[in-house]
């Protein structure tokens, strides 16, 4: 059997007798286990290299009830009625469904239903729940492909479901429907002005404890130094005085808050494969999806 597949039969195999597997979403690539079976969760935190503290998002088919899972206050019901499927996780109270070895021991859980029909179809044929957080080293670049899964994962995953590259390209939006109160935890996929359309009052605070995922100080980073700039004169002067030095660079910037996205990652590799001694890496405006490019890129430089 190839590492890399199509089929979609060989990951539910995979999964149903206790294995992992690189899952495509619209975001990005997740490695996946099916949440009942701690053995294989436990192989998801070991290859990531991923504290077991750091709670991990469950995958929905969009024909669950995600009632079962968590407990949803209006305001998380009228944001799952929106923007699912799609890039969104919703942090809420669990219920006695969710084992503690996904949650990091926390009283809440996060829960998204993806957008990517390779994955809807795979969750319907599984019944059940998945974890999946990005197909790399913790705290690394995420996929937006299959061939980055098996490149940083290798033979460490069972198999690579390939469902073409990301549509979005940066993770999912993470907010927490905690009492009355509505917080993005993670920008992503979906802006908070997105989300403040929906739910009045919602703000947004990726600051206190690590309560999800990406909440972390450093992460997504690639091995070479990021630099961060304001605009392309600036990163194209910045260039020049590294030359000066005796330092290659590349520069990172698109003319679209989308095209960064899309981008981000792949360019960042890219970068890493070049052997260059710095990124320079020209921040996007924070307006709708540049809000999720920055965060990345500033945790990418951190």
């Amino acid at each position: 059997m190839s590492l890399i597949t199509t089929n979609i039969d060989e990951a539910v195999a995979v999964l149903e007798r206790g294995g992992i597997l690189g899952m495509p979403t619209e975001t990005v690539y997740g490695l996946a286990a099916l949440v009942h079976q701690s053995e294989a969760v436990g192989r998801v935190f070991s290859v990531k290299g991923r504290p077991t503290t750091h709670p991990l998002i469950v995958h929905l088919s969009p024909e669950a009830d995600p009632t079962l899972w968590g407990e949803f206050n209006n305001q998380a019901l009228a944001l799952a009625e929106h923007f699912w499927p799609g890039p969104l996780t919703l942090l809420v109270p669990r219920t006695a469904l969710v084992p503690d070895w996904v949650t990091g021991g926390r009283n809440t859980v996060a829960l998204r239903v993806p957008a990517h029909p390779v994955t809807q179809e795979l969750l319907l044929r599984l019944r059940d729940g998945v974890v999946a957080p990005s197909a790399n080293r913790f705290g690394r670049v995420s996929p937006t492909d299959a061939i980055h899964v098996a490149a940083d994962l290798g033979s460490d995953v069972d198999l690579i479901l390939d469902g073409g590259p990301c549509a979005i390209g940066v993770e999912s939006t993470i907010v927490e429907c905690i009492g009355d109160s509505v917080t993005v935890l993670r920008p992503g996929g979906i802006s908070l002005a997105d989300i403040q359309r929906v739910v009045t009052g919602a703000k947004s605070s990726q600051d206190g404890e690590s309560r999800a995922s990406g909440m972390l100080a450093s992460h997504y980073a690639p091995l070479t130094k990021v630099l961060l700039v304001d605009s392309e004169a600036t990163a194209r002067s910045r260039a020049s005085e590294l030359a000066a030095q005796g330092m290659s660079s590349t520069i990172i910037n698109h003319a679209s808050s989308v095209d960064y996205a899309l981008h981000l990652y792949a360019d960042l590799r890219e970068a890493d494969a070049s052997g260059v001694d710095r990124i320079i890496a020209v921040l996007p405006s924070p307006e709708g999806l540049g809000d999720a490019v920055r965060d990345r890129l500033l945790k990418a430089a951190a």
